[in-house]
């Protein structure tokens, strides 16, 4: 897991999650990919169990999903993860 009081960490919006997201949208190299993803993926999840109960939480929600997305997009175009929305 990131270190959350390195200074880029202070200006992100959700800096649980963030650089690890962040650190899997930038790594190029196939099998550290593969790393990055599920750091990133464990880092999600365990955000998004802590907002279960959050009234406040609906943006950062939102933006989990849309990293989800994004995490599935990487490993199906990068990887050659199988596509299961594909008929």
């Amino acid at each position: 897991m990131a270190d959350d009081t390195s200074p880029s960490n202070k200006n992100l919006k959700f800096p649980e999650w963030q650089p690890e997201f962040e650190a899997a949208l930038l790594e190029a190299d196939p099998e550290k990919l593969r790393g990055c993803l599920e750091a990133a993926e464990v880092a999600l999840f365990l955000r998004s169990q802590a907002l279960v109960h959050s009234p406040d939480g609906h943006a950062e929600r939102e933006a989990i999903g849309d990293a989800i997305t994004k995490l599935r997009f990487i490993q199906t175009e990068k990887l050659g993860y199988p596509d299961w929305n594909k008929k």
